[in-house]
Formats: structure tokens, sequence, C-alpha cells
């Protein structure tokens, strides 16, 4: 996959009083979603998170990222060290703008008429995302193929 840019200025804040996280804190943030990262590894290079290991599908890397790339301090998030054990296609990522909702970015991503899909956008984004209702500017989004 490579290196994921993110917004540094937005995103749940991590740690106490601190603008830049912790690799400590990112992890202990990542293994709460339980999303099979046990056995990654992630380390802080300034505000870039970078993550080592191996994870079992495209998924599980995408939302990984995601789980670290949105939290605040993070501007970028590198990959060429994860394994996928079982690879398939990647997703499109979406940065969230003012005025978003899943819906308009299902039918801007999957066609007009198409934003009834916006399950299919929450779906790929839980556990980090606990309402489709709760998406913020500079948030990044993982957006499935069909």
């Amino acid at each position: 996959m490579g290196l994921f840019s993110f917004i540094k200025s937005v995103g749940e804040k991590l740690g106490v009083g601190d603008s830049h996280p912790k690799a400590e804190d990112l992890k202990k943030n990542l293994d709460s979603y339980k999303l099979g990262t046990d056995g990654v590894q992630l380390s802080m290079d300034g505000d870039k998170v970078v993550l080592a290991g191996a994870v079992k599908d495209q998924a599980t890397l995408e939302k990984m990222v995601l789980a670290v790339g949105n939290a605040a301090g993070v501007a970028e998030v590198k990959t060429d060290d994860v394994k996928i054990e079982s690879p398939e296609k990647e997703s499109a990522f979406y940065t969230v703008k003012s005025g978003d909702n899943l819906w308009k970015i299902a039918e801007a991503h999957y066609g007009k008429g198409n934003g009834a899909k916006n399950n299919i956008i929450f779906e790929a984004n839980r556990p980090m995302l606990s309402s489709p209702d709760k998406i913020y500017p500079g948030q990044v989004l993982r957006i499935p193929p069909l």
C-alpha cells in the first residue's frame, strides 16, 4: 500500500494534553478496535506512524491505517512493512469535507442514485465509526469497491 497522508490538526486526541501522540497511546487505541492487529508493531518517526507486521486481509490493513491516521497529530501512516496474508482489491480513501454526509459520499463514489449504498461505507469504517451521523471534516474514510 505505501504512505497515506492525513490532516494532522484534526481527529481524536490521544494521551494527556499532547499534540504529538505517543506510539503506545496509538497502539492502545488501535488494539481497542479489536481488528486483529495484535501482532502489528507501531512506531513514530516525527508525525509519521510506521506500521510493521502481518494482517489477515486488505480490509484489516485499511481499517488499521484509518484507526491510527485519524488521530490528532498524525500526518502520515507508512505501511511498507505490513504483510497481507490474503490480498484483495484496495479501497479508495476519501477525506470528508464540510457539508458531507455518507449519502452524498456514496453518490459521489458509486454514482448518482446510489446514495442508499451509504451503509456499505459505514460498515467499511466500523468500529471506528459508531454512527453514520458522526463524521467530521478532515476525517478520512474507507470507500470499498462494490
